[in-house]
């Protein structure tokens, strides 16, 4: 006659479910943590197609420019031409969402304000720009940009301003540790894309497994030129800390500005762009 197991006790029921447990949460870790890194670019990448959004300029001067970079990539911008070519012009990297159509009043401000021409331009798979953004396609973009501004519009390297907001700041840092150029702004930059990652996702291991770097804390003491740096208070996105932090790491000269309740994504004007004016008058050519 056979007889049926005794029954669990309470202490071997509780030690099976721990065990389970601890076998289960580091695969689903592991899991969370494989989807991120597939979905990373689409997540760090936010474009919008003509299709979606696609906004007339401030500017009635604004013109539709076309140019490539080192890999043939057909890219788009908008241009606002200075009315004195010796006013230099401003190269605007912009952040990781929409398309060169949204900072149509931000490249008012700027011109109505420092004199300068303004070259908006959009990253590959953004606006009317082909192929698909990457870290280095940002770079590259930037590169091409540039390059126009010196042989198409005729700016002289000395009088081009590297302007980078958010994710933009990546591109603006690179472009100024390899171009000669006036000055380099700031705004709403993050140290290091991991780093702004951390800060929404404290659980994930970004330092170590994001493929997008952007490191600009690495790179801003090898830009040689003054440095303007803004960051809002506020900041939802990239925080206040990341913007102070580049500026202690940014060599002389340079000036921090402080916009007190500043969240991220909203038009600057005036707050931006009349302490830059000062800033530059103070550090013309």
């Amino acid at each position: 006659m056979s007889h049926a197991p005794p029954p669990s006790t309470r202490k071997q029921r509780i030690r099976r479910f721990i065990i389970r447990r601890l076998w289960a949460y580091p695969l689903i870790y592991v899991g969370v943590v494989l989807v991120f890194l597939l979905l990373e670019r689409s997540l760090v990448f936010r474009p919008s197609s003509p299709a979606e959004s696609w906004l007339e300029p401030v500017d009635p001067k604004s013109k539709d420019v076309f140019f490539t970079d080192a890999a043939g990539t057909k890219l788009h911008g908008w241009w606002t031409a200075p009315d004195d070519p010796a006013a230099g012009a401003v190269l605007v990297a912009h952040g990781n969402g929409g398309n060169v159509t949204h900072r149509g009043p931000l490249a008012a401000d700027l011109r109505r304000h420092l004199g300068a021409g303004v070259l908006l331009f959009d990253y590959p798979g953004y606006g009317k720009s082909e192929s698909k953004p990457s870290e280095e396609t940002c770079y590259a973009s930037a590169e091409a940009a540039y390059l126009w501004l010196k042989n198409e519009a005729h700016i002289a390297p000395g009088r081009i301003i590297l302007l980078g907001e958010s994710l933009g700041g990546g591109p603006a840092v690179e472009m100024a540790t390899r171009h000669e150029h006036r000055a380099l702004v700031l705004v709403f930059t993050f140290t290091s894309l991991p780093a702004a990652a951390k800060y929404h996702y404290p659980w994930l291991p970004t330092k170590w497994l994001m493929q997008t770097r952007f490191d600009n804390l690495s790179k801003i003491g090898r830009c040689p030129q003054p440095v303007f740096i803004a960051h809002g208070t506020a900041d939802e996105i990239v925080p206040f800390a990341h913007g102070e932090q580049l500026f202690a790491a940014a060599n002389e000269s340079k000036e921090f500005l402080r916009m007190e309740g500043m969240t991220h994504n909203i038009l600057l004007g005036d707050t931006l762009c009349v302490p830059l004016a000062v800033f530059l008058r103070k550090h013309a050519p």
